[in-house]
Formats: structure tokens, C-alpha cells, sequence
């Protein structure tokens, strides 16, 4: 992918294989960080199967819950869904939860979807086959408000306090995918097929965007996490790559030319991307030919 010759429009209608590298401005060629990422929840996921099949000992258990070189580690939102079906607080929840937390807090909430989630790997492979199937105008684009994920998150909760049940993880694709994973598949996979085919056919990455709580939790710290995606004005020259490119647009919704009077007025020409649904994915900055997106670490405003 030539994004410093390209055209918008071909940017983002690149061939598949073409968004995994890039040419630099001197011809050479560098993976973008979508190839990073991929790397990123191969060799994670490999790890966990490593150690299940051969002993390795390393990263053992699974998405869930697990163990880093025998630290506990438990993702944030099944520690909640354990403690309102149990009503009681376990010792290794609370660290390996927390440690999860305190690594996200650094790292970038949601970094987790697109950095680590296994079915996030699935969802954008289904991702491009919705967005050629709507340009063909064999289907339509159905967009819905972001917001209604949080009803979908405290449904879940409730449920589980109500049944005693973690009753979410017989429908989390990410759990179902990260065990088959690790143990070898089950009928299970047949439910995150259908959740894939959803998406393709009805509404991009539906299930990230509209319904997944585990997202929804790294959501909640994401709005005030270190790591950022830095917007710059003085670069940027509003071709709306960018915007095509993120699944989660409406994170980007400031760096629009309407804004530019307000930030010009205030002497504004940088901004980060506050809304906790940013994935960190680096999209934006994978089809920008000005160079415009960087990642800033905010620990030093914060002092």
C-alpha cells in the first residue's frame, strides 16, 4: 500500500494483503501496524496453546482468566460477572483483575480489542468482506448508536447475579475462540460463525461495537488511560481516510474542518482522541498520507 501516492479512494479500497505493509516516502517497504497487530494476537494466542500442549508454562490458561509466568491474570469484566453471581470477593480475582487494569490504565483501555482479542482478528477479516459486499450494493450499511453496548453490559451482569451463572461466557466469542484455541474446538465456534456472519451481512463489526461488555469494560478505562492517539491539525489536510478506515468513526468526529475555527480561535493544533472506544489500532495512522497521527503517553500531564 502506497499511502503517500494513493488516492483516498484507493486507500481505502486496497487489496487485503496490500494494508499489512506500506512504502515509505524513500520506496522502502515497513509493515504497518495492522501487521503489528496481527503479530501481536498470533503470537499471544500461540503462546497460550503452547503452554496447554507441549508444557511450556509460560502464558497458561486463556483469555478469561490466566497465568503469566505464574502471575494471576483475570479479565476485568468476568472478575465483575464472578462477583455478583457469587457475591463474594476471591483474593486471586482481585490481583489478577486488577493487574489487568493497571496494564490497560498504561497501555490504552481498549488496546485489548485490537491488540490481543482473538475474535477481533476474525471480525476484521469479516469486516472487509461487509465493506465489499456494500460497495457492490449487494447490502446495505446499518449503523446503530454506540451507546446501546452499556445496556447489553448491565443485562449481562444482571443475569449472572440473578442465574449465579457467568452467563455471558456461554455467548463470548472471545472466550469460545480463545479455548478452542488452547484446548481444541468445540460446537461452540459454531455460535461465533454465526456472530461473523451477522456482521458481514447486516452491520460492520456489530458484535465490538454494539454488544461485547469486555469491550465495553476496557471502554470505561479507556477515557482516562495514558496512552492516546494524537491528532495533528498543522498536518492533517482532511482527506477523511482516516474516518473511513476507523470502525469506531465517531472517536474521530473532532478532527473535522468544521472544529478547525474553534481550535484556530483557542490556539489549539494538537489533540488526542479522548473517547474511550478508541482501540488504539493505528487504522488511522496506516492511511494517512500526511503523517498527521502519532501515539502520546500522557503520564507527563498528569504529574
Amino acid at each position: 500500500m502506497d499511502r503517500y501516492n494513493a488516492k483516498v479512494r484507493d486507500l481505502v479500497n486496497a487489496p487485503f494483503l496490500s494494508t499489512f505493509y506500506y512504502k515509505t516516502k524513500e520506496g522502502k517497504s515497513r509493515l504497518t501496524l495492522r501487521a503489528w497487530r496481527w503479530m501481536s494476537i498470533i503470537i499471544i494466542n500461540l503462546a497460550f496453546f503452547l503452554s496447554f500442549f507441549i508444557d511450556f508454562q509460560f502464558l497458561e490458561g486463556t483469555l478469561n482468566g490466566s497465568r503469566l509466568l505464574g502471575f494471576h491474570m483475570i479479565d476485568p469484566f468476568t472478575a465483575l460477572e464472578i462477583f455478583v453471581a457469587e457475591h463474594e470477593i476471591h483474593t486471586n480475582v482481585i490481583i489478577g483483575s486488577v493487574t489487568l487494569l493497571v496494564f490497560y490504565f498504561i497501555a490504552g483501555g481498549k488496546a485489548y480489542c485490537s491488540w490481543v482479542c482473538p475474535y477481533g482478528l476474525l471480525s476484521e477479516i469479516g469486516e472487509r468482506i461487509h465493506q465489499k459486499l456494500v460497495r457492490k450494493k449487494i447490502i446495505k450499511e446499518r449503523k446503530h448508536n454506540p451507546n446501546i453496548r452499556f445496556i447489553f453490559w448491565a443485562i449481562f451482569l444482571v443475569a449472572a447475579a440473578v442465574d449465579g451463572y457467568l452467563v455471558f461466557e456461554v455467548l463470548n466469542p472471545i472466550g469460545i475462540v480463545s479455548r478452542a484455541i488452547t484446548y481444541g474446538w468445540s460446537l461452540a465456534l459454531v455460535w461465533v460463525l454465526i456472530i461473523l456472519a451477522l456482521e458481514i451481512v447486516y452491520s460492520r463489526r456489530a458484535w465490538c461495537k454494539y454488544v461485547c461488555p469486555v469491550g465495553t469494560t476496557y471502554n470505561m478505562l479507556g477515557w482516562v488511560s495514558l496512552t492516546k492517539v494524537q491528532w495533528d491539525m498543522d498536518k492533517c489536510d482532511h482527506c477523511g481516510a482516516c474516518l473511513d478506515a476507523c470502525f469506531e468513526e465517531h472517536v474521530l468526529e473532532f478532527i473535522k474542518p468544521k472544529h478547525d475555527k474553534e481550535r484556530a480561535k483557542n490556539g489549539v493544533t494538537k489533540q488526542v482522541v479522548l473517547n474511550g472506544d478508541c482501540t488504539l489500532c493505528g487504522r488511522c495512522f496506516d492511511v494517512c498520507h500526511t503523517d498527521a497521527y502519532n501515539y502520546e503517553f500522557r503520564l507527563k500531564d498528569l504529574v
